[in-house]
């Protein structure tokens, strides 16, 4: 999680000037960190943030943005909890900071996915709605077969609200439930990339697209290297097989192999996983890889053509399973 933990760590420095992006962010935050409570019949708004920096940034942004006081309770690491985790509470006031943050509508009730100012807003507010998802409950994998920027929503709504923010700034994501927790996920490395950018993750988007281009470069090496390593075992297994064929062609015929043809079926005995172009570089004086080519496929025809008028097993009698497999 060490991708994730950079982006959030930038993100929560980042300064947004725009009034409304701040707006939206919070209410983004406040959507997918948390929700509201009853407590003594009033109603208390709640945020559980994995960094102290984005808890920092939510308070500012709350006392600046709303005029709202809020504390943070710091819930120390233990069970499946393997960090810290920061509580901001809103006690006061807090049925106000949610009518003013979209968290419940003109008459009280909850609002499910993301407030109407922040999806009918503009494409900045978009973004800044998912600069505050992430910041709430975003991950980010390292660049893979299996890499994903991925943010668990509240409920399907909240999910859905995020995918079309998403598609308003041209960027593809899909909503999918997993284990009964909804979620928001981007898995094309372009699209990771740019939603990276448009949240302004700027260092961690260079950070993360060498990544990606270093894993990428690996693995086109790998397939190269597996690729040349098979074309090198067919062409050993093919010498050996011809090999054998010449040795059974050479018994075949005996005496009666011209010098030419022998010569050429001596050089590949000699050297029986050479390819073709190297026993035409062997052969005095050198020969090009059709010569010798051409000379060996005359000394197999010759003795099969033997082999069928004495009714003997030609030369494709001594290939074995052995040779093809090795």
């Amino acid at each position: 999680m060490a991708m994730t933990a950079s982006v959030k760590d930038e993100l929560s420095r980042l300064e947004v000037t725009k009034t409304c992006c701040r707006k939206a962010e919070v209410a983004a935050m406040l959507r997918f960190a948390g929700g509201l409570h009853i407590v003594g019949g009033r109603i208390v708004v709640e945020a559980e943030l994995d960094t102290a920096n984005t808890a920092r940034r939510l308070r500012r942004e709350i006392a600046t943005l709303y005029g709202h006081s809020s504390e943070v309770i710091v819930v120390a690491a233990g069970g499946l909890r393997k960090g810290s985790r920061y509580v901001v509470r809103v006690v006061e006031a807090g049925d106000v900071l949610a009518r003013q943050t979209g968290l419940i509508d003109v008459r009280g009730r909850p609002v499910r996915g993301l407030p109407a100012k922040v999806v009918g807003g503009a494409m900045c507010d978009a973004v800044a709605a998912w600069r505050g998802a992430f910041l709430a409950h975003g991950s980010l994998t390292e660049p893979g077969r299996s890499s994903a920027l991925e943010v668990t929503c509240p409920g399907p709504e909240a999910g859905l609200a995020l995918v079309g923010a998403a598609r308003r700034i041209e960027i593809a994501a899909k909503a999918r439930e997993v284990r009964g927790v909804d979620r928001v996920v981007i898995r094309d490395g372009d699209a990771i990339g740019a939603m990276l950018t448009r949240m302004g993750a700027h260092e961690a988007v260079l950070v993360w697209e060498e990544r990606r281009l270093r894993r990428e470069v690996r693995a086109t090496a790998n397939r190269l290297a597996n690729f040349d390593d098979a074309n090198l075992r067919r062409s050993a297994r093919a010498a050996v097989a011809a090999g054998a064929r010449v040795q059974r062609a050479m018994e075949i015929l005996g005496p009666e192999v011209p010098d030419h043809l022998r010569f050429a079926g001596e050089l590949r005995l000699a050297h029986k996983q050479a390819s073709l172009e190297e026993l035409g570089q062997l052969a005095e004086p050198p020969m090009t890889k059709d010569a010798v080519a051409g000379r060996i496929r005359r000394l197999l025809a010759m003795a099969d053509k033997r082999a069928g008028e004495l009714g003997i097993p030609d030369t494709e009698a001594s290939i074995t399973a052995d040779m093809l497999d090795s």
